[in-house]
């Protein structure tokens, strides 16, 4: 049998502000293609379908499309929820959508039940663990009492292994799908990894950090021929049989480094036979441009970024005016911009009484302007606008 792992859809996610849409159209229409392309016999989508759990009606008809394309292409589709899931939502007409090769895993209470997929040695089980916190577990299982998502996880995987062995055997060949923050080390701190430079801050993302306790180590998950995890948004190898696939597509400027793709993992007689990483397509790449606005601008300096999405710290001493306008003029999907000058002005350590005692007006404009601009006073055309207020005013004063 032959899978494709994926995860962290997220449709329905913005870009700084900017649709994503059709770019993550482009990626899932590559990733049907590649089900026929290299025979793929299941698609699992590790969590994190949608971006809100209550996802807009175009959402939905982005999933249709998406499962449709891949199921003509010949393979099985295995969906499970994330924390960004509403798991009522994503399982609506689960039952039904079964029947056509699409298996929806969002119910807790049916973490054991798995996809059994053929193949030329029998079958390939799949599960799919929902977004498991300890509270949602405890609300769906009287005989859980844990605290802790490792042992929300330690109890799933234990139902897991039981009904595979009870169905196959101990040589039961299983994959399990599963959302959740693993580490090889149980315990500390730290919020979601693909979030911790680009937050999205929506209502809807449920918090799964709570004195560490959303960490689940790796020795959790033994015994699947190979364990598809999901949440975090670049790729990762933890074990040869358990890996994150990361998202199909950049979300924010935190994952430029990450490579963008999906696991194509294979299963045979005895286990876990190869994992290949499969390269998926950047419909628009993410870049920081980094200098003065002037150099960012001139004729030839990053004219490749043009198409990109742009990140950009200027260098400049004094922040240029109406600097995004004029980037956008050149880089029209800048959607950031930080300023950060080469050169930081130091100012001296004095009380407010020893900054301002004996100056006049004029020097103590001079003096703020200076330190709220990175030691550039004012201009020559500010210094004689600045000349003619004081005078109106003092003689306006002397009318008194």
């Amino acid at each position: 049998m032959r899978a494709l792992h994926t995860s962290d859809w997220h449709i329905g996610r913005t870009f700084h502000g900017h649709s994503t849409d059709d770019h993550l159209a482009q990626v899932l229409a590559a990733i049907a293609q590649a089900v026929r392309d290299h025979h793929v016999d299941v698609v699992i989508v590790a969590g994190d379908v949608f971006d809100s759990s209550t996802p807009k009606a175009e959402a939905f008809t982005m999933l249709n499309s998406a499962v449709r394309a891949i199921r003509s292409a010949g393979a099985q589709v295995v969906l499970t929820s994330g924390n960004h899931d509403g798991p009522a939502r994503l399982g609506h007409l689960a039952e039904f959508a079964a029947f056509g090769g699409v298996h929806v895993l969002a119910d807790l209470r049916r973490l054991a039940v798995p996809v059994a997929v053929p193949d030329a040695h029998g079958e390939v089980l799949v599960y799919g663990i929902p977004y498991v916190h300890p509270e949602f577990l405890r609300g769906a299982f009287e005989d859980f009492d844990g605290r802790t998502h490792e042992a929300a996880l330690s109890f799933a995987m234990d139902l897991i292994r039981d009904d595979a062995r009870a169905r196959v055997g101990e040589g039961a060949r299983y994959v399990v799908a599963s959302h959740c923050f693993a580490s090889g080390e149980a315990g500390g701190g730290g919020r979601e990894v693909h979030e911790t430079t680009e937050s999205t801050g929506r209502s809807e993302e449920r918090d799964i950090t709570r004195g560490g306790l959303d960490i689940v180590p790796p020795g959790v998950f033994q015994g699947p021929a190979y364990t598809a995890l999901g949440h975090i948004h670049s790729r990762a190898t933890l074990r040869e049989d358990l890996r994150y696939s990361g998202a199909p597509l950049r979300f924010s400027f935190g994952e430029l480094s990450s490579a963008k793709g999906a696991w194509l993992v294979d299963i045979g007689a005895a286990g876990l036979e190869g994992v290949e990483w499969l390269e998926l397509p950047t419909p628009r790449r993410a870049v920081r441009l980094t200098g003065t606005l002037d150099h960012l601008l001139s004729p030839g300096v990053h004219e490749e970024d043009r198409d990109a999405w742009v990140d950009i710290v200027l260098t400049d001493d004094l922040r240029p005016r109406d600097a995004m306008r004029r980037a956008q003029e050149k880089f029209p999907h800048a959607v950031t911009l930080a300023h950060r000058p080469s050169t930081v002005a130091a100012h001296a350590r004095e009380t407010y009484a020893d900054r301002t005692r004996g100056k006049s007006d004029a020097e103590l404009i001079e003096a703020f302007l200076g330190f709220t601009r990175n030691g550039h006073g004012a201009s020559p055309e500010e210094q004689e606008l600045l000349a003619d207020s004081l005078q109106a005013l003092d003689a306006k004063e002397a009318t008194r």
